[in-house]
């Protein structure tokens, strides 16, 4: 998108994993009211450490990036956020959520704990439905966000059952799908990003969470953008 030009380098090197066929319909309708209230659904991963960890973190930035980007629209983004939580437990606190923070769309971050207490892999895309279902009965859309990527992390825990049972679901509810994972672990390959480097390892992480708040805030704009008027077809 044009919006990735004016982005950082290390931002724009993962631009092309951003790709999203699915609308987000109650959250372009909630553009044309002139506010958007997301929901963000997740971990540990969502927040960094320290005095200012919550203003750097990539859902407080997200806020500061949409609200740059759509000019005159309210942008609130309300974050619910519990270490070692199971896409399970997400669920069953999400109505109280939804009727609490009264979202039009739902950012879900699921998947590595459930691969590190090993739940059933169907067992988790039921759950992923059942959000997904729940969201939009309270006028919600909903994007899933997998889980992080580490070297260490996918060599000790099965990720990929749950990285694809997520991608599934995705296509199978016409959910865009923000791929957390591919695009930090093509930084990793490339280098752009040193996850390794523990002196380093804080502002590294501020970064990241920098370029994660762009591009999701990307695929937002994208998602919403009013649909084309159909060409009418031309005259012989």
């Amino acid at each position: 998108g044009p919006a990735w030009a004016d982005e950082p380098a290390e931002c724009r090197v993962a631009e092309h994993l951003v790709q999203n066929p699915f609308p987000l319909p109650r959250a372009s309708k909630a553009l044309e009211a002139k506010r958007l209230d997301i929901l963000v659904l997740g971990g540990e991963s969502s927040m960094l450490p320290g005095a200012s960890g919550e203003s750097k973190a990539y859902p407080s930035r997200l806020q500061n990036v949409l609200a740059q980007k759509l000019p005159n629209i309210a942008i609130k983004v309300t974050v619910d956020t519990k270490s070692r939580r199971t896409a399970a437990e997400a669920l069953r606190t999400m109505p109280h959520d939804l009727a609490t923070a009264n979202p039009n769309l739902v950012v879900w971050q699921a998947g590595v704990i459930d691969a590190v207490q090993g739940t059933d892999p169907e067992a988790f895309s039921a759950t992923l439905n059942k959000g997904v279902e729940t969201a939009y009965s309270a006028g919600a859309d909903v994007i899933f966000m997998n889980t992080q990527y580490s070297f260490r992390t996918e060599l000790m825990i099965p990720l990929s059952a749950y990285l694809e049972n997520m991608r599934w679901v995705a296509l199978q509810r016409e959910v865009p799908l923000f791929d957390r994972f591919g695009i930090m672990e093509l930084w990793s390959e490339l280098g752009t990003f040193n996850f390794l480097s523990a002196p380093n390892k804080l502002d590294t992480a501020v970064r990241v969470h920098d370029c994660i708040a762009l591009l999701l805030a990307d695929l937002i704009v994208e998602a919403t953008k009013p649909a084309a008027p159909p060409v009418p077809p031309k005259e012989d």
